[in-house]
């Protein structure tokens, strides 16, 4: 599969969602797909990052993921979707053995920190907390740990 066809099926399937700041929620996606492709990640991480909220946010099944890509892009794909009461400490596990899973979730943590700001002062706070309970030690030994770490620093500096 190519970028652009990643893009293109990604794009339909969050048509007529928004972030809180209220741009299309496809963006974000995008974004952590660039991040991803900024650090030198493959095309297959790029992929993943265009689909890690498909599972979660969409219609889209495994299946469906699968047949596109992979089963190791699918596999990783389903390892990033939150399912309706899940434990943290069992999700952030989970995602810890695949490195595929743990470098997008990584992106995505980065690019949530760097657009926190549009949440309220209350959402922030747990955001801040969340991000350090579990995500500076997912983050450690990474290409990701000193960015989140110093986004993480600045985002505290400002409230």
């Amino acid at each position: 599969m190519e970028i652009e066809d990643a893009v293109k099926f990604m794009k339909e399937r969050h048509k007529g969602q928004t972030r809180k700041q209220g741009t299309p929620y496809y963006t974000h996606p995008l974004e952590v797909s660039n991040i991803l492709k900024q650090k030198g990640f493959p095309k297959k991480y790029q992929i993943v990052g265009l689909f890690h909220d498909l599972l979660e946010d969409t219609s889209t099944t495994y299946e469906e993921i699968q047949k596109m890509t992979d089963q190791e892009t699918a596999t990783a794909v389903k390892l990033l979707t939150k399912k309706e009461g899940y434990i943290m400490k069992e999700y952030i596990e989970r995602i810890k053995e695949n490195e595929l899973a743990r470098n997008v979730k990584l992106a995505d943590r980065l690019h949530n920190l760097r657009e926190v700001h549009y949440g309220s002062e209350e959402f922030i706070e747990k955001y801040i907390k969340e991000t350090e309970e579990w995500f500076i030690n997912l983050a450690k030994n990474t290409i990701f740990e000193k960015e989140i770490n110093n986004t993480l620093q600045n985002l505290k500096q400002k409230i």
